[in-house]
């Protein structure tokens, strides 16, 4: 099997009509996303055990390419079975890795141009789908809807289709955990459940800068430059 990448991805997946009968491909980086995660966080050769118990036929999944949804459902019940997880604790580690990983810094940073505090973070969700496409042109995420309850308080929807994995609200769970820190916010998360076809996760911020958040800058800073002493 291959070295892990820099893939990220989302949790996306399109009904296909194929030899008279409907076919859920889910789009590539799903698949890789959860292979890099396994892979970085608990090693090639749990990697290993996962893939021969979900009984997959070839070493690893690309990017680019589609993949029968009840091939990565295999995955995620083999992974949880392997590290005795939930099916929710896994998919919402799963969240945390796209921000905390080294692996995934181009993300992180693309989740950090949402606002200059958790507050704007929050509101900038709606606009995710979008500002996703901008790194990954044909990436579609289910459509969110952020509702504020009371002060500080707010309900997030996640619409996720039928053609979407189950359980994508608590891939964000992760996310707006780990972002929460790196913006050094104090926030409650709880999710709800489903609403007909939304996931409800509610959201209580209650410090925006409760601890220092990770450093972030708008750009990169240029690497440092090598001066050559002369004799």
């Amino acid at each position: 099997m291959s070295e892990t990448n820099n893939d990220y991805g989302a949790f996306y997946a399109v009904p296909i009509h194929r030899t008279d009968k409907w076919v859920i491909e889910m789009h590539g980086l799903i698949a890789r996303t959860l292979q890099c995660f396994l892979q970085d966080t608990y090693g090639q050769g749990i990697w290993q055990t996962i893939a021969e118990l979900a009984k997959l036929d070839f070493d690893d999944f690309e990017a680019m390419l589609d993949y029968d949804a009840r091939t990565v459902e295999q995955v995620v019940d083999a992974a949880g079975m392997c590290l005795e997880k939930s099916r929710d604790a896994l998919l919402e580690d799963v969240g945390t890795y796209l921000i905390t990983h080294p692996n995934n810094e181009g993300l992180r940073r693309l989740m950090r141009y949402g606002g200059v505090d958790f507050f704007d973070f929050l509101h900038s969700l709606e606009d995710l789908p979008g500002r996703t496409r901008l790194a990954v042109a044909d990436l579609q995420l289910p459509e969110l809807e952020l509702t504020d309850s009371a002060p500080g308080q707010f309900l997030l929807s996640c619409h996720s289709g039928a053609a979407e994995l189950a359980g994508f609200g608590f891939v964000l769970v992760g996310v707006l955990r780990a972002m929460a820190d790196d913006y050094g916010a104090l926030v409650i998360l709880d999710h709800r459940g489903a609403l007909g076809e939304a996931e409800v996760i509610d959201i209580t911020v209650v410090e925006t800068d409760f601890a220092e958040g990770r450093s972030f800058e708008l750009a990169a800073a240029p690497p440092p430059i090598r001066r050559e002493t002369t004799s």
